[in-house]
């Protein structure tokens, strides 16, 4: 592929469009669901001579990722806003926070003991 190619592809893909996904209507009122997207790529090439002639070479990488951060909520001519949960970010910080307060609680007691 080449880097032209791979910018046109780059520029279709990250859009407005992957951002707010497609309105539907619940209940009466009109959904739109948003997510936070990001991307990145590289590339590079060269030629010269190898250990058994002429060498050249080429390579390029692109990658996207997404992730739900709510929907704006359409109801009765009233727009909100719902933020997405992300229960597996909230557990992952409460384990941090409780390892950290086990550490900080027995280094205490240890320094108690040696004072």
């Amino acid at each position: 592929m080449k880097y032209a190619e791979l910018l046109a592809q780059a520029r279709d893909t990250i859009t407005v469009r992957r951002v707010y996904g497609e309105p539907y209507e619940s209940d009466g009122a009109i959904v739109i669901p948003a997510a936070s997207v990001g991307g990145g790529g590289g590339g590079g090439g060269g030629t010269g001579n190898g250990p058994d002639g002429e060498g050249a070479g080429e390579g390029v990488a692109f990658g996207v990722g997404a992730k739900p951060v709510g929907a704006y909520v359409l109801r009765d001519g009233r727009l909100t806003w719902h933020p997405a949960v992300d229960v597996n970010a909230i557990i992952e910080t409460a384990g941090k926070v409780l390892i950290a307060g086990v550490l900080a609680f027995a280094l205490t007691r240890y320094a108690k003991r040696r004072a």
